[in-house]
């Protein structure tokens, strides 16, 4: 079975975040024990002791707030950067395959941001699984997995609709469910991949999302796994650079 743990960045009620990021990181689940092992080496700089009590979410990290305000700004930095390295291609296992939805909330006027994204997240997944079965009969189900702390509680109530939705269940083997982030590290690195996203829309900070851009799940040169809407919802998708402009999935080069 394939997880896919999921986190957001943005508020959507603060209109001085005009984006909302919800971004997932999908793994076969015995792959799990690997990435906690790296990530909690990166936390044990911080709490040689108990490396379990330190969690590694984004913007707390990188803006020094909490625990992290008493070390440096560039040791923060390089663990972020340290844990989106190891937790998303570790020596020894498969990378995984990571996802975002990045919406400009002025891009959907009239429309909830969390169902959209959530919606398109889901579907995003269900197209990684169905392309693994189809192409190698591989058939795996999948599950998704949130923090349980979301501060957007539509996503708990999409949750609980999932099953009966217009979505439906094919490739999945439950409805998502909630983890406490505090005892999950793959919720941690969903986060981080999330921040990392969301600094490179709202900051144009490329420096955390250009570790991880490679490994959105793309097939033949188009990046399935990375959706932006970042104007209005039926434009005409332009490239800049590698990152798509309107509303659609990403064109990588060549």
């Amino acid at each position: 079975m394939y997880l896919l743990c999921a986190d957001e960045s943005g508020a959507v009620a603060d209109p001085s975040q005009p984006y909302f990021v919800l971004a997932g990181v999908a793994v076969f689940e015995r792959a799990t024990h690997w990435i906690q092992r790296d990530l909690d080496q990166i936390a044990a700089r911080f709490n040689p002791d108990v490396p379990q009590s330190v969690e590694l979410h984004g913007s707390p990290m990188r803006g020094g707030r909490d625990m992290w305000r008493s070390y440096p700004f560039a040791h923060r930095l390089e663990a972020i950067k340290d844990a989106l390295r190891l937790g998303v291609d570790g020596a020894g296992r498969p990378a995984c395959t990571l996802f975002a939805v990045v919406i400009r909330k002025s891009a959907l006027s009239g429309v909830d941001p969390v169902e959209f994204a959530f919606e398109k997240l889901s579907s995003q997944f269900d197209l990684f699984l169905r392309r693994r079965y189809l192409k190698n009969k591989d058939k795996q189900r999948g599950l998704i997995i949130f923090d349980k702390a979301s501060t957007e509680p539509r996503i708990q109530s999409l949750a609980r609709e999932f099953k009966g939705g217009p979505l439906g269940t094919r490739n999945y083997a439950d409805v998502p469910m909630f983890l406490d982030s505090r005892a999950s590290r793959m919720i941690q690195l969903a986060d981080l991949v999330s921040f990392a996203t969301y600094r490179k829309f709202s900051a144009g900070d490329s420096e955390l999302f250009d570790l991880v851009q490679p490994y959105f799940d793309a097939e033949g040169g188009v990046a399935h796994g990375l959706f932006v809407m970042d104007g209005p919802p039926h434009a005409t998708v332009a490239v800049t650079g590698s990152i798509a402009q309107a509303g659609g999935p990403v064109m990588f080069p060549g």
